[in-house]
């Protein structure tokens, strides 16, 4: 049997104080996210849909859930294989088509900047985004592709760990 776990939200409509839903240009697409003992998120849509562009949107999350997801996946690989990671970034795109009113992802590319140990394996390193990728709870869950382009340093001896510029 398949073991569960929930994950809860409670998500306000912040922007209700501003106006109601009277028409679609008048009210606040403003939200607000609250996650038992963390902090409160806010958010709103995207400015394409009349937003607040200074913050978060649905969007923005889905593609950060995915960077991270896989960053803490592929640590976990690395740990796992001995493969010691000293630094990661990632540049993350999502791209959403639109067509007949409606609009959906397509497709979010990862772009993780890794900087591994001395004398690691750069191309084991390289490999374990692969298995990040398949592991990821999140990239298993979405119904577009998700696809990753690595760049992976090896420190030398007499560097400091620093994440290479793209």
């Amino acid at each position: 049997m398949a073991r569960e776990h929930d994950y809860r939200v409670e998500l306000t409509w912040s922007g209700a104080a501003q106006g109601s839903t009277s028409s679609y240009g008048a009210y606040s697409r403003e939200f607000a996210i609250q996650v038992e003992g963390k902090p409160q998120l806010v958010g709103s849509a995207d400015a394409l849909f009349r937003g607040d562009p200074s913050l978060m949107n649905p969007e923005d999350l889905l593609v950060a859930a995915l960077s991270s997801c896989h960053m803490l996946s592929y640590l976990a690989e690395c740990a796992r294989s001995g493969v010691a990671v000293l630094a990661y970034s990632d540049s993350a795109k999502g791209t959403m088509a639109f067509e007949g009113g409606g609009g959906q992802f397509v497709s979010v590319e990862l772009h993780p900047r890794v900087v591994v140990g001395v004398g690691a394996d750069v191309e084991r390193a390289r490999e374990l985004h692969r298995d990040a990728n398949a592991s990821c709870f999140i990239a298993r869950s979405v119904n577009f592709p998700v696809t990753h382009e690595p760049v992976i340093v090896r420190q030398e001896a007499d560097e400091s760990p620093t994440t290479p510029q793209p």
